[in-house]
């Protein structure tokens, strides 16, 4: 009877340790992840900004990816298109709204592998508005461990979304100049938790 409970409490100690070995937390560097966007103007030309400051935590699986998380903040005051003037129009009420909304949010719902290509779904907060996009996802790369023994690795997600699903912009004058579709990449790099 003894041998049957102690091998019964070793099996259970076997996998949660398993179990625990699989998951690992990985945070956001903000030093080198970006979001990068890109809109038609005019129908004639393509303008591009970047959006600095992202942060956060992935929560990966390592033996099955469709189980792993991302919560993510996004620093909309860093939105810079290189024209000052727009980056002061995008800050304003007209588009981002920076003084109310100073953060885009994105929290993982799912992860799908169709064929080896990944799709990760989520809630976007987007001045106040949540609504659930989904993005090709690449990566993550092999992780690298520097001299200090810090052990990174990264992955880009890339999308569209429609400026009328978040009421983004829709009522600035010369709104209709500016397509409705933004194509954007998220590219992030992780350092691996303790």
């Amino acid at each position: 009877m003894k041998r049957k409970l102690f091998m019964a409490l070793a099996a259970v100690t076997f996998t949660a340790v398993t179990l625990h070995a699989q998951t690992t937390t990985w945070k956001i560097d903000p030093n080198h992840s970006e979001v990068n966007f890109q809109v038609r103007h005019l129908a004639v030309s393509t303008v591009r900004g970047v959006i600095n400051g992202v942060k956060g935590t992935v929560t990966l699986n390592e033996k099955d990816i469709t189980k792993s998380s991302v919560d993510a903040t996004m620093d909309t005051t860093t939105v810079y298109t290189g024209t000052p003037a727009r980056d002061k129009d995008l800050k304003s009420a007209n588009y981002f709204n920076v003084e109310t909304n100073p953060q885009m949010t994105f929290k993982s719902t799912s992860i799908t592998n169709s064929g080896g290509k990944l799709k990760l779904t989520g809630d976007l907060t987007l001045v106040g508005v949540t609504k659930s996009i989904t993005l090709d996802l690449d990566g993550p790369s092999a992780p690298q461990t520097d001299a200090k023994g810090v052990t990174r690795t990264g992955f880009s997600a890339s999308g569209v979304l429609s400026r009328k699903d978040f009421d983004f912009g829709q009522k600035t004058p010369g709104n209709a100049g500016i397509s409705d579709e933004v194509k954007f990449t998220i590219d992030v790099e992780l350092d691996k938790q303790p």
